[in-house]
C-alpha cells in the first residue's frame, strides 16, 4: 500500500517522506495508528501545481487539499495539513519519520535533499502499518568547515543560535533588496543538495508569501 501511496502522490510531484507509529493517546493522534507524511522536493510539485495559481489567496494551501484529501479517501486515511489550526507539529513529526538535522538557518536540513523540501500533509491511519525502517545520517552541517550559509544574508541576520526576523523582514522591505527576486542569500549558499534548488518562480513565490506573512505579524 505504501508504493500505491507514492505513485499517487507522485503524479501530483509529492512524495511519501516516510511514517512513524505514535504513542497510544497521543495529543493531536488521537485514535491514529500511523501517520505517513507527504512532501516535496525540488522542482517537480512546482511544476504540477503552478498551473492552479489563481490569483486568489492561499493557492497552494488549496491545491495542496484538492489533491491530498482525494488520495487519503482511497487509501482510508484521514489527511491533517500543518495550515490547518490548531496547527500540528509537522516538524516534530518529520524529526520521527527521517534523517533530518538542525542547520544553521533553523531549517530543517536533509542530508540529500539540502534545505530544498518541505511539508504538505500527513495521513493518518487508524491501524498500525509496517513501516520500513528510518534512515540514519550525520548532518552535512558537520563537514561542512565554512558554513557560507552564515555569512550570505546581507544584514547578518543569522547567527547560527538564532534568526532575527524584524531584521530579515525590515531588508526584504526595502525596494534595493533582491531577496524577493532571487531568494534567501543564506539559503541559496548552502551547497547541499544544489542539484535539488526550487526553480526561480517558485523562489519568488515563497519569498512574496514569506513577506506578506511577516508584513501582518
Amino acid at each position: 500500500m505504501l508504493s500505491a501511496i507514492a505513485r499517487a502522490l507522485s503524479r501530483h510531484g509529492l512524495i511519501l517522506r516516510g511514517g512513524f507509529l505514535p504513542d497510544a493517546g497521543e495529543e493531536g493522534l488521537e485514535g491514529a495508528g500511523t501517520v505517513l507524511l507527504v512532501g516535496n522536493a525540488g522542482p517537480a510539485m512546482w511544476a504540477a501545481f503552478a498551473p492552479h495559481i489563481d490569483g486568489v489567496p492561499n493557492p497552494l494551501d488549496r491545491w495542496t487539499k484538492r489533491v491530498v484529501d482525494p488520495i487519503a479517501e482511497e487509501f482510508g486515511a484521514r489527511a491533517v495539513f500543518p495550515f490547518d489550526a490548531p496547527h500540528p507539529p509537522f516538524q516534530r513529526w518529520a524529526l520521527r519519520v527521517e534523517t533530518l538535522h538542525a542547520s544553521p538557518l533553523g531549517i530543517l536540513i536533509h542530508p540529500e535533499y539540502g534545505l530544498w523540501h518541505a511539508y504538505r500533509a500527513a495521513l493518518l491511519f487508524a491501524e498500525a502499518l509496517d513501516l520500513p525502517p528510518r534512515s540514519d545520517a550525520a548532518s552535512p552541517c558537520e563537514s561542512c568547515a565554512e558554513k557560507p550559509c552564515l555569512s550570505a544574508c546581507p544584514v547578518g541576520a543569522f547567527t547560527g543560535s538564532a534568526y532575527d526576523v524584524p531584521t530579515c523582514a525590515a531588508h526584504i522591505a526595502k525596494p534595493e533588496a533582491d531577496c524577493l527576486a532571487v531568494g534567501c542569500h543564506a539559503r541559496n549558499a548552502c551547497p547541499v543538495g544544489e542539484e535539488w534548488r526550487y526553480p526561480p518562480a517558485e523562489t519568488r513565490f515563497h519569498m512574496q508569501a514569506f513577506a506578506r506573512s511577516v508584513a501582518v505579524g
